[in-house]
């Protein structure tokens, strides 16, 4: 029976700290989101108020972007934490300073989407977009290597 033996390269607590900081965005994110729901009298389960409550509610609007903001980094952290894990087994450093980039990057996009003007968010996007890319490009590197390694 073979046994496999992960060496964790020196700074990957570094991206352990990037990971752990996704928390405290989900965390502010939260917030964000129950702030805006009692002031736009959103009551549970309703994930979204309706069309017709965003169109008659700036304050239904701008719950509507604040929910959509946390729920798009919900829908997106699974790939960020796979990549920045693997990313950092070759480049700890990189992987770490990316990672928590992309978090910073996206507590102004969440304040940008809950502006109840949601193409404003562009403006706060591009950055992190580019951030993700380049992980994901070292993260392919990364896969590319083991592959070629027979690991």
């Amino acid at each position: 029976m073979s046994t496999f033996t992960l060496i964790v390269p020196k700074g990957y607590s570094y991206v352990v700290a990037a990971v752990v900081s996704t928390f405290w965005l989900t965390f502010f994110q939260t917030g964000n989101v129950e702030i805006t729901r009692k002031r736009a009298k959103i009551e549970y389960p309703q994930a979204y108020a309706e069309k017709s409550e965003a169109a008659a509610s700036k304050d239904a609007m701008i719950f509507n972007c604040a929910q959509r903001a946390h729920q798009n980094t919900l829908e997106v952290l699974p790939q960020i934490y796979v990549s920045t894990l693997l990313v950092g087994l070759k480049y700890p450093i990189l992987a770490a300073s990316l990672c928590g980039f992309w978090t910073f990057s996206r507590v102004f996009y969440t304040l940008g989407y809950s502006s109840g003007i949601p193409k404003k968010v562009c403006d706060q996007t591009s950055l992190a977009s580019l951030v993700t890319s380049g992980r994901f490009s070292a993260c392919y590197l990364e896969v590319r290597a083991m592959w070629r390694m027979d690991c």
